[in-house]
C-alpha cells in the first residue's frame, strides 16, 4: 500500500485542483444572468423536462430509483486474474487496491463517458428545440451514472443513502460558481468525521437547493442547443464539457476521501 509521504503528495495535488476552481468560465458567467429571463425564453415543455429531472434527483437520493447502478461491470475491472476459490470480489475489497489502479480505472471510465456524451449531444442537437427534450433526462442519467462509477472506483457504495447525497453534492459542485464550490467543499469535509452520517442525512431536507442550482446552470447551457443543425455543435460541446466536469469533480472528491482514509489508517497503525 502507499506510504504516508506519497498519499500526502497526492492529497496536495487534489487541494491544488480545488484552488483552481476559482475562475468563472463563460457558461458560469451566463448563469449569473437573471433567471426570470430564463423562465420567459425557455419553452414550457423544456421547463417541464427540467422539473421532472429535479424530481428524479429527489427520488435518487431516497431510493436510487431507476438510476441506481449495478457495480458488477466496474468491479470486473479490479478483479484479480486468479480470484480466490469461493470468494466474489466486492466493493469492500477495493480498500486493498492500490490508489494507482483506482486512478487507472477512473480515468478509463471518464474518457469513455465523455466520448459517449459528445456523440449523444451531437445526435440530439441536430433537431434543435425538439430533440432537446430527449437530451435533458439522458444527460442527467449519464451524470449520475458516471458519479456512481467514480464512487465505486474508490471503494464507496452508491447503494448507501449517504453516498447518494455525496453524489448529488458532487453534481452541484460541478455546476456551481466560486462561492458555491467553496461552500460545498466545506460541507463535504464532514464526510471525514465520525458522525458524518447524521450530518449528511440532516442536509437531505435542503436537497431542492442542490437541484435548483443544477437546474439554473443547466438551463442556460442547453438554451444554445435549441438551434436546429447548429445545435449539433453546441450539443456535442456542452455535453462533453458537462460530463467531463462531472467526472472530474467526482474523481477528485472521491479520491480525496480515499486518500484521507488511508492516511488515517496509517497514522492509527503506528
Amino acid at each position: 500500500m502507499e506510504s504516508t509521504d506519497l498519499l500526502m503528495s497526492e492529497l496536495k495535488k487534489i487541494e491544488d485542483w480545488e484552488n483552481e476552481q476559482k475562475d468563472l468560465w463563460f457558461w458560469e458567467k451566463i448563469g449569473r444572468l437573471p433567471f426570470k429571463l430564463l423562465d420567459k425564453i425557455t419553452p414550457k415543455f423544456i421547463q417541464e423536462k427540467i422539473r421532472l429531472a429535479i424530481d428524479e434527483l429527489g427520488n435518487y437520493i431516497q431510493t436510487g430509483g431507476q438510476y441506481l447502478l449495478k457495480e458488477e461491470s466496474i468491479l470486473k475491472k479490479f478483479s484479480p486474474k486468479e480470484p480466490l476459490p469461493g470468494h466474489e470480489f466486492r466493493i469492500e475489497d477495493l480498500n486493498q487496491v492500490p490508489l494507482g489502479k483506482m486512478d487507472e480505472v477512473a480515468d478509463e471510465i471518464k474518457h469513455s463517458r465523455t466520448k459517449f456524451a459528445t456523440i449523444q449531444g451531437a445526435t440530439t442537437g441536430i433537431g434543435g428545440l425538439f430533440t432537446l427534450a430527449i437530451d435533458v433526462p439522458v444527460l442527467l442519467g449519464l451524470s449520475l451514472k458516471v458519479l456512481q462509477e467514480m464512487a465505486i472506483c474508490y471503494g464507496f457504495d452508491p447503494k448507501e443513502k449517504t453516498e447518494r447525497i455525496f453524489i448529488v453534492k458532487c453534481l452541484q459542485f460541478s455546476s456551481s460558481d466560486i462561492v458555491g464550490k467553496k461552500a460545498i467543499l466545506e460541507e463535504l469535509s464532514s464526510f471525514q468525521q465520525e458522525n458524518r452520517n447524521n450530518q449528511m442525512i440532516s442536509q437531505l431536507q435542503g436537497w431542492r437547493e442542490v437541484v435548483t442550482t443544477y437546474r439554473d446552470n443547466f438551463g442556460w447551457k442547453k438554451l444554445f442547443q435549441m438551434i436546429p443543425i447548429a445545435g449539433m455543435i453546441f450539443g456535442a460541446f456542452i455535453n462533453r464539457s458537462s460530463i467531463g466536469d462531472v467526472a472530474e469533480a467526482g474523481q477528485m472528491l472521491f479520491r480525496k476521501r480515499r486518500i484521507l482514509e488511508r492516511i488515517n489508517q496509517l497514522e492509527n497503525a503506528r
